[in-house]
């Protein structure tokens, strides 16, 4: 789609049960440019599953997951990668590419899950924990990945763990993540306080986590799911890992972006429930219309709504918001994505 000279047309096509034409028209506009632009400036756009529609569809030359978007970013053939996203999965597109220029399109893009664990909060606990293997979630800065054995995702976890030669495990920093992925590994989950007395591990098989949290799915509740199979009998419910442990119990699927996307296209149903931030439920639908996503969740994350098309226009235009990152800590943040790529394909 993002080579057609007509995109105003695909965009209709695709759109047209979410978006009224004018502002189609207008969007097909601001593609159009960016798609010519990207071409000259021989660059590539990368698109998360969060981001909105026009964009996600009408400029992205791969979309995906976190993961997905690694390995699309270490197989990237361009000078460019403008990454819409938000500011730590550019920077692991950086940390993949040291060569090649990344851009954000907005400076506010961050995360409040990345920014609930710094580096020196991984250094207190391996010093607490000395050995312990620590898995960080991709969504963290490059200095935490810098302090990190090896990387997951919200898909790969569970699977990353079962391969490490410990069963204790330093996990961070999403307490609900950690808390699923300990259900699902069989293992006890503690959140230490570093200001206090080193305390006894109370099991061989431990989560030795932190309390960190994404503001968009912390926000979902049993009450939520409960209200939607009153309104809806047959209503299939999909959480992310993200999510309380007790919405995953209750949820139909659970499972990363990529896994729900892929549940949906392979499972048919009447109608779903998407337990996580609402702009890919709008891209499902644009790719499924036969199937009806209920318009329940009213939760946009404020960092990826930042990543608009007249932004990624710009970012094309004026080199603007470039990931600079300091060589040495690149270095050792590679290492632990490296391991999870790795790791990932066994």
């Amino acid at each position: 789609m993002s080579n057609s000279p007509n995109a105003f047309e695909l965009l209709k096509k695709k759109l047209s049960h979410l978006l009224p034409e004018f502002e189609i028209r207008e969007k097909a506009k601001l593609v159009e440019e960016i798609n010519a632009l990207k071409k000259k400036k021989n660059a590539v756009i990368l698109g998360h599953n969060y981001m909105e529609p026009a964009l996600f569809h009408g400029v992205s030359d791969f979309t995906g997951d976190s993961l997905e978007l690694c390995r699309q970013a270490e197989k990237a053939e361009c000078e460019r990668i403008v990454f819409c996203g938000v500011e730590f999965m550019a920077e692991t597109a950086k940390i993949i590419n040291p060569e090649k220029k990344v851009l954000l399109p907005s400076k506010k893009a961050g995360c409040s899950l990345a920014s609930s664990i710094s580096a020196d909060d991984v250094r207190a606990l391996k010093k607490r924990y000395p050995g312990v293997p620590v898995v960080s979630y991709i969504n963290t800065y490059a200095d935490v990945k810098a302090e990190t054995d090896v990387c997951c995702t919200s898909g790969n976890a569970a699977h990353i763990v079962s391969q490490l030669p410990s069963d204790q495990v330093i996990f961070i920093p999403d307490e609900y993540l950690a808390r699923n992925v300990a259900k699902e590994t069989g293992k006890e989950i503690i959140f230490p306080d570093l200001s206090a007395p080193k305390e006894a591990l109370p099991s061989d098989k431990l989560f030795i986590s932190w309390p960190g949290k994404c503001e968009v799915h912390e926000q979902f509740t049993l009450l939520d799911i409960q209200r939607a199979r009153a309104q809806v009998q047959d209503v299939i419910v999909l959480a992310h890992p993200e999510c309380p442990p007790e919405v995953v119990a209750a949820s139909d699927f659970s499972g990363s972006t990529s896994a729900m996307i892929r549940y949906v296209k392979e499972n048919p149903a009447a109608q779903y429930l998407l337990l996580t931030e609402c702009a890919m439920a709008d891209n499902i639908i644009a790719d499924a219309p036969e199937g009806e996503v209920l318009r329940l969740c009213s939760i946009r994350c404020p960092h990826m709504a930042q990543i608009t098309l007249e932004d990624t226009l710009e970012a094309l235009v004026e080199d603007r918001y470039e990931i600079q990152l300091d060589a040495f800590m690149m270095d050792r943040a590679r290492d632990s994505i490296t391991r999870m790529l790795q790791m990932s394909s066994n």
